[in-house]
């Protein structure tokens, strides 16, 4: 997170600042048309990869010098130093992007003359600061240490040495070569992500985000804890198509968290469960964010074939979610909206066929035309062009504007962030030292793959304390994945069981972005929303167990029965640790918070990670512990033993506040 707050992260443009994020950003789009399509704009001038990668990363790194201010003071003004660092970026960047050929033809990675290097010195500096401005300050603290390593790598002991270079050698590297700051984030950037980002918004502008929040309202808002029920939906929607979670957060969470607090949901609760449903964006396909088109590239398959494996995965963090939703409304007898309240289904679905058009035409043209740099752009235009047919959802000059400025500031961010991530995978690369620390972590967890994968867990979580989720995902795919993939692990699975750790950032303190808006509209104590986010979320914590162990969950190829078996003791093993961490188990009640009853939720939970294990032996005694437990709940629960009568419903409140169940739901 940002040194100023995640509310004020963003700087107050006036009209002439304004007016220029829109140009440069309309240019940088028009750039990567020109590139992805090869339409050839430039005539008589050959646009080399790095060319077109730097002029990208001067338009937008530029970009978040006026669009991120420098600290809370700068919020409402362009200061005259922001000017200078935007126009020293332009220039610096557009003196690499001009000596594109002859960086090629001399090498400048080993040998720039002195000129590229005091100018690779300035840019190396942008890059750090953009970060802090970006990421914030442990982020950048912990770029500038790692981008420098070559420099004093040969004087480090034996487990975390590598091979060293000078400062000057160390620039030219990180400036110049294809495996630095041009490495494979910017080039995921340049290929895919301009494009799904073009989509997002376009979806925002015309309407999307609110036909998904009505069409989930109109299927589940009626039911029990339907506004809850109703986060999950909606976030998911709007994240297949996004991919970030605090503008889910921000999209859904403005009518989601309103009617969670008027239900009878605490505000920290309201926060917790909307920060969860939207951070499971970044893992729901078909659009899952920058970091899984970076997975595609360091995997070398195709984006759709993450996409595909994602799936499950997914579809069980929701499932979960959905579980400890029930359980929790049930337990404090929160019902949902009348029918008069809502949308009617076929009136929504009536009014927003367009939107569902143009994500077909998208899933289509990802996985049966193999397209994933073309999809996008081909699904944003089909969108438009089926918003002109009604006034409320054309993209007018206004509102085009005001989607090249949302574009503007996204894409300067992820440059940012994307760039600084490149100057670590170039100080890995160049040292060696990924293959030599997949060595030691071997031969420190002794070949004991379960040993590897909480090492690894341990690992991301410290990471997500500091860094975001794509930083953090890629330096442990360079340095940890490689270990775990030599004991056999499937690769598809070990990257995804890595990705899924990293992304634990958006609800795991300190960081939690995600929970911390949430936490700003549900009016609630950011740390307390923290806390529960983690409680709602436990099952993204053992998740990523399940489809290690089971392959067959992220698509690795087996037979039906195999997927049926993993699949369904993933869906017992989810449901039991989910309803267990809420205390409610269903046709039993209530699970009072004494001995007994804890007991009985440790039984439960650990019956659901032993279905995690491949061994039968393991899952067979977890099925039949977990149902014997269960069914001694349900003989016993007539005697008030193990259970209680769940509470009275709340009643319904308009309060901006909402209410408080009955009971204390942090039981």
């Amino acid at each position: 997170m940002s040194e100023i707050g995640a509310t004020d992260r963003y700087r107050r443009l006036g009209p002439f600042w304004e007016a220029t994020v829109a140009v440069l950003t309309a240019a940088g789009i028009l750039l990567a048309v020109n590139q992805i399509f090869n339409l050839r704009f430039f005539v008589g001038f050959v646009l080399l990869e790095n060319r077109y990668l730097y002029v990208l990363l001067g338009l937008f790194l530029a970009l978040a010098f006026i669009i991120f201010p420098a600290g809370s003071r700068w919020t409402e003004r362009v200061p005259w130093y922001d000017v200078i660092l935007f126009a020293l970026t332009l220039a610096v960047c557009g003196y690499f992007a001009w000596n594109g050929e002859r960086m090629i033809m001399e090498a400048w990675e080993f040998r720039a003359p002195p000129a590229a290097v005091a100018l690779g010195i300035i840019l190396w500096l942008l890059i750090l600061e953009g970060a802090r401005r970006t990421g914030g300050l442990a982020f950048a603290l912990v770029v500038l240490v790692l981008s420098l390593y070559p420099a004093y790598a040969g004087d480090l002991p034996g487990p975390i040495a590598g091979f060293s270079l000078s400062f000057e050698d160390t620039i030219r590297y990180q400036v110049a070569s294809v495996e630095a700051i041009l490495g494979i984030p910017m080039r995921v950037f340049g290929s895919f992500i301009i494009g799904f980002i073009l989509f997002g918004l376009a979806l925002q502008f015309t309407g999307g985000g609110r036909f998904f929040i009505d069409l989930a309202m109109a299927l589940l808002g009626s039911v029990r804890g339907g506004t809850a029920k109703v986060a999950i939906v909606a976030s998911g929607l709007l994240g297949m198509m996004s991919g970030s979670a605090v503008s889910n957060v921000l999209s859904t969470g403005v009518v989601t968290i309103p009617a969670m607090k008027r239900t009878g949901f605490r505000p920290v609760d309201a926060a917790a469960i909307e920060a969860n449903a939207s951070s499971a964006g970044v893992i729901t396909p078909p659009v899952m964010g920058a970091t899984a088109f970076i997975m595609a590239s360091v995997l070398g398959v195709p984006y759709v074939e993450v996409a595909l494996a994602a799936a499950i995965p997914a579809f069980l963090f929701y499932l979960s979610l959905f579980f400890q939703i029930d359980a929790y409304a049930a337990k404090f007898g929160i019902k949902g909206l009348s029918r008069g309240e809502l949308p009617r289904l076929g009136d929504t679905l009536k009014a927003g066929w367009r939107y569902l058009v143009a994500f077909f035409a998208l899933i289509f043209m990802l996985v049966y035309l193999r397209q994933e740099a073309l999809a996008p752009f081909y699904a944003t235009l089909i969108l438009l062009a089926l918003a002109m047919l009604r006034p409320e959802t054309r993209l007018t000059p206004p509102r085009l504007k005001a989607a090249l400025v949302s574009a503007g500031r996204i894409l300067a961010e992820l440059v940012a962030v994307l760039a600084a991530v490149g100057l670590i995978i170039g100080a890995l690369s160049v040292t060696g030292i990924a293959g030599t620390f997949s060595s030691d972590v071997l031969r420190l967890a002794g070949g004991n793959i379960l040993t590897l994968l909480i090492l690894g867990a341990i690992a991301c979580l410290i990471l997500g304390t500091a860094l975001t989720i794509t930083p953090s995902y890629i330096f442990l795919a360079v340095v940890f994945a490689p270990a775990l993939i030599k004991e056999g692990l499937h690769p598809m699975a070990v990257h995804l069981f890595i990705l899924y750790w990293a992304m634990l950032s958006d609800i795991t303190p300190p960081t939690a972005l995600s929970v911390v808006v949430a936490s700003n509209l549900a009016g609630a104590s950011p740390f307390r929303a923290m806390m529960e986010a983690m409680r709602f979320g436990v099952v993204k914590y053992f998740l990523p167990f399940f489809f290690v162990y089971h392959p067959v969950l992220v698509g690795a190829i087996s037979g039906l029965v195999d997927l049926l078996v993993a699949l369904g003791g993933a869906i017992l093993g989810v449901g039991l640790i989910a309803y267990a961490i809420q205390g409610y188990l269903p046709m039993a009640g209530r699970l009072r918070p004494n001995l007994v009853g804890m007991l009985v939720r440790g039984v439960l939970v650990t019956c659901g990670l032993l279905l995690a294990f491949p061994e039968p032996i393991t899952s067979i005694v977890g099925l039949g512990v977990g149902a014997v437990t269960y069914g001694l709940v349900l003989a016993a629960a007539r005697t008030g033993l193990f259970t209680v009568a769940p509470v009275k419903p709340a009643a319904a409140s308009t309060s901006p506040q909402g209410l408080r169940p009955s009971g204390n739901p942090g039981e």
